[in-house]
């Protein structure tokens, strides 16, 4: 097992971390939910019912990512990360849809709370729990670039703001006695849990369809590029893309035509190796040509020009 292959097998302890967090926070909120009937608080216990789906379903694409190439996936794995983070975002679109009809429900038919002052307080132990397990994944996410993590750690973030709009509802309901304000920020719980699942369901799909590296991403290449352009060394058919933790780039290098073979080897080899140095899990793939042969500016393209 190589480092790389390593270092993805470590991020399974960050989806253990999450699916701790997230049985823990099912018993407290459903006691929560049990204590004081109220609707926004089985909203909030639901979504860390998605929690654990979804964390169940990170451990096991973290799992399959960290996997070395083999035969059938000569790329590796990578990719996996995008169907844990896609499976997450429609788990939470599904909760937004049961929450919003238990809501109108009760907004139909207005029930009173019970036992507020206990039920709150276990709510925000819960939130709590979630706040420092988001945290821990948000950083991990960062450093290990793993969109897995990330989308658990927004999933998590939402739903403490989420148990926090509950949390003000119920709270709310307590001082005015007015019970349509429970399933009212039941629903607006839901709203914002939609967003949520849109924006991770969106950036999964993009990963899928090969998208190019974000901008900043694109301009340090471009930086390390710059060094060695010359009025007799070129680049031309840029092109990038991501897979999970994994970038890949490819490009060719415009070099004169009086140069030796080695003399061209030695020059991509310098590029590459500062590429690898400078931008973390990143695979070059680079095509050596001569400047002044004209089929050279000829397969720019994705699919070569006829000439």
């Amino acid at each position: 097992m190589n480092i790389e292959t390593n270092k993805r097998s470590f991020l399974t302890r960050f989806a253990w971390l999450s699916i701790a967090a997230a049985v823990v926070t099912i018993a407290m909120k459903s006691t929560a939910y049990l204590l004081t009937g109220s609707v926004g608080l089985l909203s909030d216990a639901m979504e860390s019912l998605v929690n654990l789906m979804g964390a169940l379903m990170a451990l096991a694409m973290l799992t399959i990512a960290a996997r070395p190439a083999d035969e059938e996936h000569t790329f590796g794995h990578s990719k996996a990360e995008y169907f844990s983070s896609g499976f997450e975002g429609i788990l939470i679109l599904i909760a937004a849809g049961s929450i919003a009809v238990t809501a109108v429900q009760r907004l139909l038919n207005p029930q009173p709370l019970e036992k507020l002052g206990i039920g709150l307080l276990v709510s925000v132990g819960a939130s709590l729990v979630n706040l420092g397990v988001a945290l821990v994944l948000n950083r991990a996410s960062k450093k290990h670039n793993s969109i897995t993590l990330k989308a658990s750690s927004h999933h998590l973030l939402t739903d403490v703001w989420t148990s926090g709009g509950v949390l003000v509802g119920v709270g709310a309901v307590a001082v005015t006695g007015w019970q349509q304000l429970d399933p009212i920020v039941a629903l607006l719980v839901a709203a914002n849990i939609v967003w949520s699942g849109v924006q991770i369901v969106r950036q999964s799909v993009k990963g899928l369809m090969d998208v190019a590296w974000p901008t900043e991403e694109m301009e340090k290449l471009q930086q390390i590029l710059n060094k060695y352009t010359q009025q007799d060394i070129q680049f031309h058919a840029l092109r990038t893309r991501q897979s999970g933790a994994r970038r890949f780039v490819s490009f060719h290098v415009l070099i004169p035509g009086d140069w030796t073979i080695h003399q061209g080897h030695q020059l991509l080899e310098k590029i590459e190796a500062d590429l690898r140095q400078n931008i973390s899990s990143v695979t070059v793939t680079t095509h050596m040509e001569p400047l002044d042969d004209p089929a050279a500016l000829n397969d720019t393209a994705l699919d070569r020009d006829e000439f």
